[in-house]
């Protein structure tokens, strides 16, 4: 079988004009970047006559096996235009980090990929450098601010706006800046988050327009004056000259799949760190202009799926008509303890023990009272007693798990799904919060924790409920908590795999990420820059002098 690469590079593209036709805009809506890329000018006009719904795909804890979550993402949006029911896919940006890393790119595999593939997965059309330089000329700024007359009294010891870069650098974690003598600046301990783990990221998708993110950035508390009082972008004069540096990356990434599947690009929060969700202006603009839209959430429905539900759905302003899970009789076998180079032989045991992972997820989504198809992604080692097993187990849950094969056979292989879900997507659905606005900080964490994850109780450092209690006479007990955490596992520790329960679940922090509208709580270990693996996909990687690309995936 070709590679994933090479299955992009003999794809014929339409003209992004025609794309962009599809979703009723016109040449002047767009901005082109080349023949197959382009920005979507905004505001964006209102199309009339649309059914508006939206289907959120999520998954189990990601495993080394692979779920192929973007894979099915497209292979559905494709399947459902196949069908006849206008469709458009809204989806995050890839990071280089995990592009460079591990976990490869996010533009989906085989037949059902997003294209131009290299581009979208490399340098795109700039949106996380106008992030990182508009992140770093913040922070610069702060650093200038505290070496001249710091007016406001902004504690050096107390700043948290910290540096980013977009790929995985564990050695700029911690570092310390202004060395070197009175000229270089004040010298003070800080370090680097990964850019999409940044409040400036989160704006960006959190943004409903340039005034809005305009707002979100002049709210961003940077830190702390000597005598503990927050200082945000606003009251050091700042925030229109970051703005600015944001004007082209606030717009939308249109682009298509291998079956001309329109598809709009833009953002790309992690979601064990971030909200892992795409901009809300991408998801408003595919509502607007097709019957079905068709939007992922980062890592397993523990994570992406639970943020989008209470960070992003708030802004939206919709909730998803249906929920897909996607899970492999690969990866439930590697939740049931089968070693990882055994899950090509079938083992129902293992499945079965596996399975009270994917029941957690879909038990999950059922409390928030949402429809939810269960998608099986197919391997070619899958065998039709593993198949049943995981139907026969869902289907007690009253859900139904269709098998798909997406990667090989794109829409034409994920059609079954799709029915599935114009029937799920009609249903009345009564959609539950998981906690209010007025609920504690704590109440919210614990909701998180013990509903989502089934802890049995949060255990909050000395650092966290000091911080709490700060942040209750700040007025900030209001905002959503998004909470940082191993994708790998329900609890805090990425070696608990399947479906633990009755474990005590650890914050460490708490920071305020005003512009963003939420508070980030830090739980175990958690990093918000990664570091390489010992073998990068980085390794692997090259061209030729041709231009010719190889090792991407």
């Amino acid at each position: 079988m070709p590679t994933d690469i090479e299955i992009a590079d003999a794809a014929k593209m339409q003209p992004i004009t025609e794309i962009a036709q599809k979703l009723g805009l016109s040449s002047d809506d767009i901005e082109q970047y080349g023949h197959y890329k382009a920005k979507i000018n905004l505001p964006v006009k209102e199309i009339e006559d649309k059914k508006h719904k939206l289907i959120l795909v999520t998954g189990i804890n990601p495993t080394s096996a692979g779920e192929g979550k973007s894979t099915v993402l497209v292979g559905l949006g494709d399947a459902l235009n196949q069908l006849g029911h206008q469709t458009t896919i809204a989806m995050r940006e890839p990071s280089m980090g995990p592009v460079f890393g591990i976990k490869g790119g996010a533009t989906g595999g085989g037949y059902s990929q997003v294209v131009p593939m290299e581009d979208i997965n490399l340098h795109f059309t700039g949106d996380m450098h106008a992030l990182t330089s508009a992140n770093n000329t913040l922070a610069a700024l702060i650093d200038n601010y505290i070496m001249r007359d710091n007016a406001l009294g902004l504690d050096p010891r107390r700043i948290i706006w910290k540096r980013v870069e977009d790929v995985n650098d564990r050695a700029l974690r911690n570092v310390v800046t202004g060395l070197g003598g009175i000229m270089q600046g004040v010298p003070r301990e800080t370090g680097f988050d990964i850019t999409a783990a940044s409040e400036m990221m989160a704006i960006l998708c959190l943004a409903e327009d340039l005034h809005d993110l305009k707002k979100r950035i002049g709210r961003i508390v940077v830190g702390y004056t000597y005598d503990k009082k927050p200082v945000t972008v606003d009251q050091l004069g700042f925030t229109g000259a970051i703005t600015l540096l944001l004007k082209d990356a606030i717009k939308p990434n249109l682009v298509q799949t291998l079956d001309h599947t329109p598809a709009i690009v833009h953002g790309g929060p992690f979601a064990n760190i971030a909200h892992g969700c795409n901009s809300v202006l991408a998801t408003q603009i595919a509502l607007k202009t097709s019957d079905y839209t068709v939007t992922e959430c980062g890592f397993g429905a523990d994570l992406g799926a639970e943020k989008f539900l209470d960070i992003k759905r708030p802004v939206l302003g919709k909730t998803p008509d249906a929920v897909v899970i996607v899970a492999t009789a690969r990866a439930l076998k590697l939740n049931g303890g089968v070693d990882k180079n055994d899950l090509t032989e079938e083992n129902i045991p293992a499945l079965e023990k596996g399975m009270a992972n994917l029941r957690r997820h879909v038990k999950n989504m059922q409390n928030y009272g949402l429809p939810i198809v269960v998608a099986i992604n197919h391997f070619a080692s899958d065998t039709e007693a593993e198949i049943k097993t995981i139907q026969d187990a869902v289907a007690e849950m009253g859900v139904k798990a269709i098998e798909v094969d997406a990667w090989a056979k794109g829409g034409e292989g994920t059609q079954d799904l799709a029915k599935e879900v114009v029937e799920l997507a009609d249903q009345p659905a009564d959609f539950h919060e998981l906690y209010k606005s007025t609920d504690s900080i704590e109440d919210k964490l614990t909701a998180v924790a013990t509903k989502i994850y089934g802890a049995k109780r949060v255990v909050l450092s000395n650092k966290a409920k000091k911080q709490i209690k700060t942040f209750d006479k700040q007025g900030w007990n209001t905002l959503p908590v998004c909470i940082a955490k191993t994708q790998y596992s329900f609890t805090d520790d990425q070696t608990k795999l399947g479906a633990p329960t009755d474990f005590d679940f650890h914050i460490r922090d708490l920071v305020p990420k005003l512009g963003a509208g939420f508070i980030v709580a830090l739980s175990g270990t958690m990093m918000t820059m990664p570091g390489l693996a010992k073998h990068p996909a980085a390794e692997n990687m090259d061209i030729d002098d041709n231009g010719q690309i190889t090792g991407l995936f």
